[in-house]
């Protein structure tokens, strides 16, 4: 059993506000802070953590701003993180196909 797809799941994908902000940002070119919290319906200083770990592993980048007055923080998945994110999908279906 060499090919074995649990071993192809990435561990930062482990969480489900990772896989969140991940498949939030697979389809959409770029979500601001607010848009993310929303959407995946967490608080403020959770989500933080989870995108600066999707940071530091440079699979999202991050871009400062302001809009006026106000900051504006917008979150993009980096072309490295598309592919470990479609990499761990991929597992997660060869599992799926092979528990059926």
């Amino acid at each position: 059993m060499m090919d074995n797809p649990i071993e192809q799941l990435n561990k930062i994908f482990d969480s489900r506000i990772r896989i969140g902000i991940m498949s939030a940002l697979i389809v959409n070119e770029s979500l601001n802070f607010n848009d993310l919290k929303a959407l995946i319906d967490v608080t403020d200083g959770n989500l933080a953590t989870h995108l600066k770990t999707l940071e530091e592993n440079n699979f999202i980048k991050v871009q400062k701003g302001f809009i006026g007055r106000k900051t504006n923080t917008t979150y993009t998945i980096t072309k490295a993180g598309e592919k470990a994110f479609r990499a761990h999908l991929d597992a997660l279906e060869k599992i799926i196909k092979k528990l059926n």
